[in-house]
């Protein structure tokens, strides 16, 4: 996709002493006293504001942070842990400014923060006026936030609209050339890996890579949903009966392809769904009426790991078994060795997949780790998100 990166603005010398508007994702976990319990986001923006910083931009950078009812801010809402911590990764204070939407001062050089953007009266909706005011504020506005980038909001999309200049801060851009990499221009076999609870939060998801991938893995209540399709049975396990026909026409789509969705052979049951469960492997036909299937069984999980390695791309969302539990873990465990392993590109987003990269500290075997939440999840469903789409507008319109 062709988008103007924020990288090359500064290297060409477009950005000394032109004010720098950068939405960033601040959004971290705080405890009850309001201490943040970790920054992982907010040292990964570090290297777009400290760029802004040394092209002598005047910088100004604002976030998201919970879910704050707009016009009613309260201290439970303040970025001010976020700018305190900020300054520290910096080495230097970090002002935060209130009631910034009509007006900000900063010099060439300094930095402040704005304080939490959807406290703004119109940004989850967008509203043209509000907009209009934030891209009023700077000359240069930088969308430095993957995982806003499936939102349209007044401080993700609309005042990309009317800013002067609008582009991908290097955050945004890497996520795009990691999904370029990995989906429109992927290097053979392409395998990805479909897990969670429910086939029915991610059939979108399924249907589109059917149609793309060459192996469909999928794991967690969604494997079982698949088990049942094929004709096996499950037990008491997690499971959606009523979109069988989906299953089995995914299934189909692959099929006709050549390709595959690999059905377990071996399963790892329990009686309870508890970590102190009784763990036992036996074959996926042999599975119990009372029976929970938990993980995959070490056969499948050989087969799936020889899969993995042969692959030359990886998209992988979402643990393949209750990895939590020590004893429903090696499946995931196993998958995850193998993608460490490969020598595919390989890229990995969600939550609970970001768990087991650091269960099994993999990180810096992973081609690259998606932060997005949401957004990744769209672009498996192959969405064009909002940030892209007005990003790649803007970008076209200055080439015209």
């Amino acid at each position: 996709m062709n988008v103007i990166r924020f990288s090359d603005l500064c290297a060409q010398g477009h950005v000394a002493a032109k004010r720098v508007f950068i939405r960033a994702d601040l959004n971290v976990p705080q405890d009850a006293q309001g201490h943040i319990t970790e920054d992982t986001r907010i040292r990964a923006s570090v290297p777009c504001i400290q760029m802004a910083l040394d092209a002598g931009a005047a910088v100004m950078v604002t976030s998201h942070l919970g879910r704050p009812t707009e016009g009613a801010f309260q201290a439970a809402d303040s970025l001010a842990p976020v700018a305190q911590r900020l300054g520290e990764l910096l080495g230097r204070s970090v002002p935060l400014l209130a009631n910034w939407v009509d007006g900000v001062t900063v010099a060439p050089g300094q930095i402040v923060m704005l304080e939490n953007c959807r406290c703004n009266v119109g940004e989850k909706k967008n509203a043209p006026a509000l907009a209009r005011k934030m891209a009023a504020l700077c000359d240069i506005f930088v969308h430095d936030a993957f995982g806003t980038a499936h939102r349209a909001e007044a401080s993700t999309y609309g005042i990309a609209e009317y800013a002067p200049v609008a582009c991908a801060g290097p955050l945004l851009a890497a996520e795009m050339d990691a999904i370029a990499k990995a989906l429109l221009a992927p290097k053979r076999p392409l395998v990805a890996i479909v897990a969670g609870s429910k086939v029915s939060t991610k059939l979108t998801i399924l249907q589109s890579l059917a149609a793309n991938v060459d192996q469909l893995i999928v794991g967690g209540g969604i494997a079982n949903t698949f088990m049942l399709a094929a004709g096996l049975k499950i037990g008491k396990s997690l499971a959606e009966p009523d979109l069988l026909d989906q299953a089995k026409a995914v299934i189909a789509a692959m099929q006709a392809r050549g390709a595959a969705v690999p059905i377990p052979s071996d399963v790892v049951t329990a009686k309870t769904f508890s970590a102190d469960a009784v763990a036992t492997v036996k074959a996926a036909t042999k599975v119990a009426d009372d029976d929970l299937i938990l993980d995959i069984g070490p056969e499948t999980a050989k087969v799936l790991a020889a899969q993995l390695m042969r692959a030359g791309t990886i998209v992988w969302n979402g643990p393949v078994g209750v990895f939590e539990f020590a004893a429903f873990e090696n499946g995931t465990k196993a998958v995850a060795q193998a993608i460490a392993d490969s020598s595919a590109f390989s890229i990995a987003g969600g939550g609970d997949t970001l768990a087991a990269i650091a269960k099994y500290g993999i990180e810096s075997k992973i081609g690259y780790i998606s932060t997005g939440g949401g957004a990744f999840l769209e672009v498996l469903e192959g969405k064009t998100l909002p940030a892209f789409e007005i990003l790649g507008r803007r970008a076209d319109a200055a080439l015209s």
